[in-house]
This record gives C-alpha cells, structure tokens and sequence, in this order.
C-alpha cells in the first residue's frame, strides 16, 4: 500500500470535467433512484467509504479472520483515480450522518465499485454491486446500475462489464432482462476457492457480461422495458428435476435452454456442487464452442442459447 499524499498535495492526475449525461440516461437513472426510494452519489469521504466496507461485508458475510470483499483503503484509491465507487442512501437527502450506524442522517443501502480497464478501447469493469438485506427487492440494485451507466456515458465509457454466479436465478434475470447485458463468456473456477457465506464449498464458475451502454435495447430495460428473448423453438440441454437435481438431456432443436435452481441457497453443498458441474457442461461448452445466450426465461428458470452463425 503507497502512503497517503502529505495534506495539501495536489492530486498527480489533473481530472476531466466529465461530459453532460446524456438526456436519456440522466432520466432513466433520475427515475430509477426515485421508484427505488434512494439518493445516489459518489462516495469520496473517509465516512462513506468505511461505510460501504461495512456493508459488503455484512451481504458477503466473510469467515472469521478473511479479509471483507472491498476495504475502505482499496475503495479510496478507486474513487481517488477516478474510477466508479457510488453509494445508495434511503432516509432523506445527503447529510452528517452518512452511512454511520446509529447516525441522524440517511442510511447506506447500497454500493457498486468498478475500475477502469486497459486501453485501447475504454470500458469499465464493475467490480462489486450489493445492497443490504433490508433494502433489497426494492429496485435499489438497478437504481445503482442506471447511475452507472449515466456516469459512465458521461465520461465516454461504452461498455461496462462483469461477471455473476450463472447459477443464481434472479441475478441472471436482472442482469440479462432487467439490465439487457450479453454474455461473453464462461469463467471456470474464475475467482478460485471462497469462503464467504455466499460462495463457500463450490467452484466460483462466472459469467462474464459485456452492457453495451448506448445499445438502444439496453436504453429501453433501463428505462423499465424488461429486454424479451426471442421467440425461437428450443429443447431442453438441461432440466430441473423432481428432486431438484439437475437433468440433462439431448434436444433436438438447434436453439436450447439450460436450466438453473430456483433458489440456490435452499440446496445442499451436494445439489450445488452437482449443479456447478451442470451448469458449466451444459453451458460453458456451448459457450466454448461459439454459441450465444439472448436471453433468461422464468418459471422455470432457463438461459436461452442459440447456436453460432445464421438460424
């Protein structure tokens, strides 16, 4: 870790004014914060950056004696640089009390950092998203990631991207419905051994999104359009079974769907590691082999897959 720059030492990098948002993304991310009940900024100060560490760890719930996901100190050399690191505050406008257990002014309730990636082609990589327990299902997770996208158009930024857990159904519907991101790719093993609450005892298998900021499709989800698969005839590559056990099959349809649990948290280390295996067969191979998942389909809980090149 470098050490701090002796107070009153101006910042090595001069900053650029970031462009005007565009119009429609300004509005989008202004509607999305207001149906979420929250107030969204940047978080620079010692306070609020202390304040998200707490709360990513409270959803993340590391084992005892692991570091947490994000530190206060990693997160302030983000914001320092430059790069996206944003809270989301319910209880009233921006104030003394931010973020501060126990404080007078509004409560944290969510946070997103991300960093910039390598040249030549800007983009951003967005690293960790969370909102905390009480204020989930509430469209704060999507009030953060329309704030994104306005502060990335803003300063030239196309493409955001980041991975998820495949095998967590409602991530995968915000992500590609919700939000109208597009899976690149398949990541085995892409962390390596965890031992948070959330991803301990299986391998940490991701998908990896690229969300093409000005596509207009990713303007409409963002402006509360749900992006909608296309209507292809598919079979099933994989099932879920009677006993929630992962089926596979062989449909005879170009196009097929590949299943997830319903609720991973509800399964047993056994039925998770079986659907990792799954998963990764199932989808990663087709991945692999130059297929394309346009879109996630619910009840039952399917990604769509269609084949490379011309149907």
């Amino acid at each position: 870790m470098s050490e701090p720059d002796p107070p009153g030492r101006p910042s090595p990098v001069p900053r650029t004014p970031p462009a005007p948002d565009p119009p429609e993304a300004t509005s989008a991310a202004v509607a999305a914060a207001a149906a979420a009940g929250v107030v969204l900024h940047e978080l620079r100060g010692h306070r609020e950056l202390a304040a998200a560490q707490r709360l990513f760890e409270e959803i993340w719930r590391p084992a005892q004696g692991n570091p947490p996901p994000m530190t206060a100190e990693l997160l302030r050399a983000l914001a320092h640089a430059g790069s996206y690191v944003a809270g989301a505050f319910a209880g009233g406008v921006r104030g003394t009390g931010e973020g501060r257990p126990g404080g007078s002014g509004p409560r944290l309730v969510g946070a997103s950092a991300g960093f910039f990636t390598a040249p030549p082609d800007p983009g951003l990589h967005s690293h960790i998203t969370g909102v905390a327990p009480t204020g989930q299902h509430h469209g704060v997770g999507f009030a953060l990631k329309v704030h994104q996208r306005a502060w990335a158009l803003a300063r030239g930024i196309r493409v955001v991207a980041w991975t998820f857990d495949p095998l967590v159904a409602r991530n995968a519907w915000f992500n590609l419905a919700k939000l109208g991101a597009r899976p690149t790719g398949y990541l085995e093993d892409f962390y390596g051994p965890m031992t948070d609450a959330i991803n301990a005892g299986m391998a940490s298998d991701r998908l990896l999104l690229a969300w093409e900021l000005d596509d207009p499709a990713v303007a409409a989800a963002c402006a509360g359009r749900p992006m909608q698969p296309p209507p292809v005839p598919a079979g099933a590559a994989l099932a879920v079974g009677p006993g929630l056990e992962p089926v596979a099959r062989r449909p005879g349809t170009p196009a097929v769907t590949v299943a997830v649990p319903p609720e991973l948290e509800a399964l047993d280390p056994g039925q998770r590691r079986a659907w990792r295996q799954a998963v990764r067969e199932a989808l990663g191979r087709r991945l692999a082999a130059g297929a394309t998942v346009t879109g996630f389909l619910r009840h039952p809980d399917r990604y769509l897959v269609e084949p490379a090149g011309p149907r």
